[in-house]
């Protein structure tokens, strides 16, 4: 198979990346497969659930959440009473504050520890193809037959090559031309 951007050829059909542009080769595996078409996949059917994991974890932090609002709520009361009333008010911001900064923590740890999560459903059921068919025959790594055979080759005959001209050839020839003093 080769690789739809760059064209380099690929060791094996079962290359997840190209090796040479790192082009993810899944999804094009996948439309050769099915003749160009992408499969088209149907949700799991039946309502979603929130498991008791997730369901304890937001209980947790909503807790906590309502602590931030009502602990100040009731330390502003508190302020504002007095007497007997302002015991009161401050008896009820410290147990709230037990209750909400520690109980909400504790809840989500509870809930992340000891509940159980939600179901393990498979991600999607192909519906519209089959199963990707494997080839029974690897093609070749190697390239084709050479076309030529080897009898028909013949060495050439160096012999047969003549040497460029050099320019100091013809330099040296005018050296000789010029007269001779006796």
């Amino acid at each position: 198979m080769y690789c739809p951007r760059c064209g380099q050829l690929q060791a094996t059909d079962s290359m997840r990346f190209c090796s040479r542009c790192g082009l993810p080769m899944e999804g094009t595996m996948q439309l050769l497969a099915h003749g160009g078409m992408l499969p088209v996949y149907q949700q799991p059917t039946g309502e979603k659930t929130i498991s008791p994991r997730r369901r304890g974890v937001k209980q947790g932090a909503l807790l906590m959440l309502l602590g931030v609002l009502i602990v100040p709520i009731l330390g502003v009361f508190s302020s504002f009473a007095s007497g007997r009333l302002s015991n009161m008010f401050e008896f009820f911001t410290a147990i709230s504050a037990l209750i909400f900064f520690l109980g909400g923590p504790l809840r989500m740890l509870f809930a992340a520890i000891f509940e159980e999560s939600a179901p393990k459903y498979p991600a999607f059921t192909q519906t519209s193809f089959p199963p990707p068919s494997i080839p029974t025959t690897r093609p070749s790594a190697l390239p084709p037959a050479a076309v030529n055979p080897v009898s028909q080759w013949r060495r050439e005959d160096t012999g047969e090559i003549q040497p460029r001209a050099s320019v100091t050839d013809s330099t040296t020839q005018l050296l000789d031309r010029e007269p001779k003093r006796d």
